[in-house]
């Protein structure tokens, strides 16, 4: 009896130590992450590795074997991350002091290299960050400051995402995205002395595009006034008798109806004024 209680309770003990090592011996990938599989401390195989041109649930997501207690898997976001630099001081062309805060979007691309160069991606970002402040302030000292809130803030983006860019690949990343959240001046005379200066520089705007604007009025209103004039003339010219009519109706009209019955006027009853009333040519 004891030798079969004994024989039984190896036969637990092997069963377990196999289930063991069917566990260990499979290792569940999600889809937001890809697995690099390190044997003897060497990346031998990448599993559901990031491709661009291959769409999610096709990359090999899900269940993959492994040899149990010999190799290690460490799991790498495939996802797009993020760098939140810490706000910081830089110095524009204009000697401007700013207090900047920006951040970078990136991706793992080649998670073997990262494994290699960095460990992880706490580490990668550890590395990168360092890249971004320094890229950061070297491209803002090429710019004045009014151009960080112009088109030409695109452009420096554009630069600093190449530069960072390219050193993320010695990391396996990629940076797709760099942005300024805020580009402020410190507190104090620095930011007063720019309002003051931004206002001064605004307001030279205005008085040149209202001058501008007198000068384009005078001159429409001095043509306007020419082609009335062509017009006035080719009209008398046309019928002088109708054109001396009208202006006489016109003047009536100011006179004695625009006055509403305050003018007052003395003349003789054989005034040229009235030639019209009395029908003569």
């Amino acid at each position: 009896m004891n030798t079969v209680f004994q024989n039984a309770r190896y036969l637990v003990i092997a069963a377990i130590v196999l289930v063991v090592a069917l566990i260990a011996s499979v290792v569940i990938v999600p889809e937001t992450h890809q697995a690099v599989v390190i044997r003897t401390g060497n990346p031998v195989r990448v599993i559901n590795q990031f491709r661009p041109d291959v769409p999610y649930g096709a990359t090999g997501a899900g269940l993959a074997p492994r040899w149990p207690f010999i190799e290690e898997v460490r799991f790498i976001d495939r996802r797009v991350l993020d760098i939140d630099m810490e706000r910081t001081q830089v110095l524009s062309k204009d000697q401007q002091r700013l207090q900047v805060d920006a951040y970078a979007r990136y991706r793992i691309i080649d998670p073997v290299r990262l494994v290699e160069k960095a460990g992880t991606e706490r580490q990668l970002e550890a590395q990168l960050l360092p890249i971004l402040t320094s890229v950061l302030r070297q491209e803002l000292g090429r710019i004045p400051f009014a151009a960080l809130i112009n088109a030409e803030r695109g452009a420096a983006m554009t630069n600093i995402t190449a530069t960072l860019d390219k050193q993320a690949r010695n990391y396996g990343a990629q940076v797709l995205d760099v942005r300024i959240k805020a580009a402020d001046l410190p507190e104090g005379s620095p930011l007063d002395a720019a309002f003051t200066r931004m206002e001064t520089d605004r307001q030279e705007q205005a008085a040149t595009i209202r001058a501008a604007g007198l000068r384009d009025a005078q001159i429409i209103q001095a043509e306007a006034s020419a082609k009335a004039a062509k017009i006035y003339a080719e009209a008398y010219g046309k019928d002088p008798k109708f054109y001396d009519f009208y202006r006489a109706m016109q003047s009536y009209k100011n006179t004695f109806i625009a006055g509403e019955g305050q003018s007052t006027m003395v003349l003789s009853d054989d005034s040229e004024y009235f030639r019209q009333f009395k029908g003569q040519p």
